[in-house]
């Protein structure tokens, strides 16, 4: 038998080499030469890359990559070298993969990372990565701030048993659309409150200085609705300084951050001027949402005592508090999650469709009429009339093909697999960058044509591998706010496009990394009256 089946097959079941262990030819096994495989082949257990592709797993050593220098790995060619530049990390990606094809591993501070650029190598990981998937940080700093500040990790900064106890206790809140929709009266009324400010503080040219931020204080007045259904007024022309010093501390987190990166990690010694930068900011952004976890929690005490609980009041925080699986460090940390993620993700998502708006009038003008067949120009948008616009849904995944908001899916393997011909072993943290592959023609049709269609019924996303394109991850470890993110885009988009005509008159807007990819450019949209 052929030693790279024996040897696939022990990876995943030691005891099945002995029921294949018939006498075969010493070639490439093939679906017709084992019973057994092909089972395991029908129900997706193995993928034909597993075993059927390779004479015999390459070692992990073998996976090609740039050397560097010993522990340093790469780290000297994102300080002085080639990619120094690390607002454009994306390009060393790119490199990687146009120079070591679609597997490579780099090694930066001590730290290696196998990075893979194939959507059938995704399928392997996310068919064997079981009921608990294990995943690396994305903000270490956050992760380490928690730590010290003896707060619940929350969500994305645990793994195992602990994961998997924190989320089971919101999945029904967070995960399922019909929970979701409760929320869209707070959804209305922020945006249409915030599409009032945009006509209020348009220029001559129809501009908004500083839009970028108004769209910071719009996330965080939204999701203060749906965390603790109040209002900061963080939307008022006299916003207080809190709302700026807010936006200010997560800008500064995630900037700070994308600095440790590429630095050693010198902090966790002795606290650095770039950890205690990040400590300040974090107390203050931390410190704010745990107070307005605390001010909620005692008013839902205080009706609770009274009697006066209803069930469409505090929905969020009152079902957290529900939760015998949670502590009140769990809940604090899950509501701060919410209330202010949606700054570093939802809000560049919104600028860039702002953007490819403006960059395609016909796009925008075939949404135009879609939202009028659909939705009145006055009152609330609701969840009926969100389902009936499928344009617009194809409109925000298209444009995640084209401005991604994270580089890569990042899992910590638990057991080992064989990828790409090559055994990758348990404990590798491995990055799926699927945004290389986003404007191939091997994988899209018409890859530079912004082309909404493709993700209509008909269109050629049935051409389209499933698990090439996945802007919330996949699987278990999907992103918990996926459904308030995109409600909040398909509502303030649809409420944008009733009222303005979005025109865009400077440079092609590009993207820089920071830790997530936010533009590269300040977000001066034309808001011009529509008729």
């Amino acid at each position: 038998m052929n030693v790279s089946h024996v040897y696939s097959l022990r990876l995943y079941n030691k005891h099945l080499v002995t029921v294949c262990g018939s006498a075969l030819p010493i070639l490439r096994p093939t679906a017709s030469q084992c019973c057994v495989c092909r089972r395991l082949r029908s129900t997706g257990v193995f993928q034909s890359d597993d075993f059927t592709t390779v004479k015999a797993p390459k070692p992990f050593r073998d996976i090609p990559g740039p050397r560097g220098l010993p522990y340093l790995g790469s780290l000297l060619d994102h300080r002085i070298g080639r990619f120094k530049n690390v607002d454009k990390y994306q390009d060393s990606l790119i490199w990687l993969h146009d120079k070591y094809g679609k597997i490579a591993k780099k090694t930066l501070a001590g730290k290696t990372t196998v990075h893979i650029f194939d959507p059938d190598y995704f399928r392997t990981v996310y068919q064997h990565e079981g009921r608990i998937p294990y995943i690396p940080p994305l903000l270490e700093s956050v992760q380490l701030y928690r730590r010290k500040r003896d707060m619940s990790p929350g969500l994305g900064f645990t793994n195992g048993e602990e994961w998997y106890r924190l989320r089971t206790a919101v999945q029904k809140l967070m995960m399922r659309p019909h929970e979701v929709y409760a929320y869209l009266p707070f959804t209305n009324q922020v945006a249409s409150e915030f599409v009032d400010k945009i006509e209020n503080l348009r220029n001559e040219d129809g501009e908004v200085k500083d839009f970028e931020i108004e769209m910071a204080k719009w996330s965080l007045e939204s999701a203060a609705m749906n965390c603790f259904e109040t209002r900061l007024g963080y939307l008022d022309n006299s916003a207080s300084a809190e709302a700026n010093r807010m936006v200010n501390s997560n800008t500064v987190l995630f900037e700070k951050s994308t600095k440790m990166k590429f630095l050693l990690p010198l902090h966790k010694l002795v606290t650095t001027p770039t950890w205690k930068t990040i400590l300040d900011s974090e107390d203050f952004f931390a410190g704010t949402g745990c107070r307005l976890v605390e001010e909620t929690a005692k008013k839902i005490q205080t009706l609770v005592d009274e009697d006066k609980l209803t069930e469409n009041k505090y929905m969020f925080l009152a079902y957290l508090l529900t939760q015998k699986e949670l502590s009140f460090k769990d809940v604090t940390t899950i509501t701060l999650s919410l209330f202010g993620d949606g700054l570093s993700t939802t809000v560049p998502a919104a600028l860039f469709n702002l953007y490819c708006l403006a960059a395609h009038p016909n796009v925008q003008q075939t949404l135009v009429e879609e939202i009028r067949a659909v939705v009145p120009q006055q009152g609330e948008i609701t969840a009926q009339m969100i389902q009936k616009m499928p344009y617009l849904k194809a409109f925000v995944k298209e444009t995640f093909r084209f401005y991604p908001i994270g580089l890569e899916v990042s899992r910590s393997l638990q057991k080992d697999l064989v990828i790409g011909g090559y055994h990758v072993p348990a404990g590798t943290q491995l990055e799926m960058n699927n945004f290389v592959l986003f404007k191939k023609p091997e994988y899209f049709h018409e890859p530079e044509t912004f082309l909404p269609e493709r993700w209509l019924r008909g269109g050629s996303a049935h051409n389209i591998h499933p698990f090439l394109l996945t802007p919330f991850s996949h699987g278990p470890r999907m992103c918990a706010g996926r459904r308030f993110a995109e409600q909040d885009l398909y509502v303030l988009l649809t409420k944008v496009l009733q009222r303005f005509q979005v025109k865009w008159h400077h440079k092609e807007m590009g993207q820089r990394y920071q830790v997530l990819m936010v533009p590269d450019c300040p977000a001066r949209f034309s808001f011009a009256d529509r008729t």
